[in-house]
């Protein structure tokens, strides 16, 4: 498991300055400009790495090659869903800190004191996305993965501005407590697992 850790990372090594590229275009785009900018920020870099390394995969044909190997189908599904994870903690925390740094020096731009509730969220949307994103990709693979990631991101720019004003209707109408928070994290860890359940089922049955 460790060592398919380690060919993900590995293999995105080369193109580390895109995930860089990312969070500074992003953090330009939508820090001077949206309160909701912390959540942009993480959400599109996570989610833009997490294509990116799939992306690598099919251009190098890691699975075909991994699945030559003597580890199961299973443990590879595992690591990419483990490497997502790791993807989504950079991306949000990045953006938290980029936001803090914002803060303390350009005050005048009023952003929000965001609150680990917000890391939450954006934890959150980010896995919520990778559970529809990571079946579809295992299932189609190299024949329409760009096709997903196109529609992924096309989505992801049209639902920004309808997001921002739920969460700023959700705020303002003091909508979120204890059991919601709790509601909601129990539902997207469930979501996460039955969407792992069932890509392990998916790779399982692919012809490589």
């Amino acid at each position: 498991m460790l060592n398919l850790l380690r060919k993900d990372f590995i293999a995105i090594r080369s193109s580390l300055w895109t995930i860089l590229l990312y969070l500074v275009v992003f953090s330009f785009a939508f820090i001077p400009k949206s309160e909701m900018s912390m959540y942009f920020v993480g959400i599109y870099t996570a989610f833009g790495s997490i294509i990116l390394a799939t992306m690598i995969d099919i251009k190098n044909h890691n699975h075909n090659f991994l699945v030559t190997l003597p580890v199961s189908r299973k443990n590879i599904v595992q690591a990419k869903y483990l490497s997502s994870i790791l993807f989504t903690l950079f991306g949000v925390f990045a953006s938290f800190g980029i936001h803090w740094l914002v803060d303390l020096n350009f005050p005048e731009l009023n952003k929000p004191n965001y609150s680990v509730l917000d890391i939450m969220v954006s934890v959150g949307m980010v896995l919520v996305l990778v559970s529809i994103y990571m079946p579809l990709f295992y299932a189609l693979s190299k024949k329409g993965a760009g096709i997903i990631n196109g529609v992924f991101m096309v989505s992801l720019i049209v639902l920004a501005q309808p997001f921002a004003l739920f969460m700023s209707m959700v705020n303002k109408e003091g909508m979120i407590n204890g059991q919601v928070i709790t509601a909601i994290s129990i539902g997207v860890i469930l979501m996460f697992c039955a969407s792992y359940l069932l890509t392990i089922r998916l790779f399982s049955r692919k012809d490589l």
